[in-house]
């Protein structure tokens, strides 16, 4: 059974940093991408940020670019998303998931296992 689990939220100061970490129990995680998302209340979900199989590709999405960066260790299978510099409208429930292929995407079509969640807060 696929497990995604985050970790890593909590209540943070603007301007202040979080680091969320995702462990999977994947079989296939070293052929897959994998990708953050977050979701605000009265929001649809969005993409944050993914990784491709090996860490050398990564796509981030414009507002986050620069602030956070995204990494992941096979031999651990685990996924990290270091978040700097925070600010009110980061605050979400934020994703972590398995991507279908080994690729990044941006898209959320492209995903098909997903974490429950963690919460991150910015106090502004």
């Amino acid at each position: 059974q696929v497990q995604l689990v985050e970790s890593g939220g909590g209540l943070v100061q603007a301007g202040g940093s979080l680091r969320l970490s995702c462990a999977a129990s994947l079989r296939t995680f070293g052929a897959s991408a994998m990708g953050w998302f977050r979701q605000a209340p009265g929001k649809e979900r969005e993409f944050v940020a993914s990784v491709s199989w090996n860490g050398g590709t990564t796509y981030y999405r414009d507002s986050v670019k620069g602030r956070f960066t995204m990494s992941r260790d096979n031999a651990k299978k685990m996924v990290y998303l270091q978040m700097n510099s925070l600010n009110a409208e980061d605050t979400a429930v934020y994703y972590c998931a398995s991507g279908r292929g080994m690729w990044p995407s941006t898209s959320l079509s492209e995903y098909d296992f997903w974490g429950q969640g963690t919460q991150v807060t910015v106090s502004s």
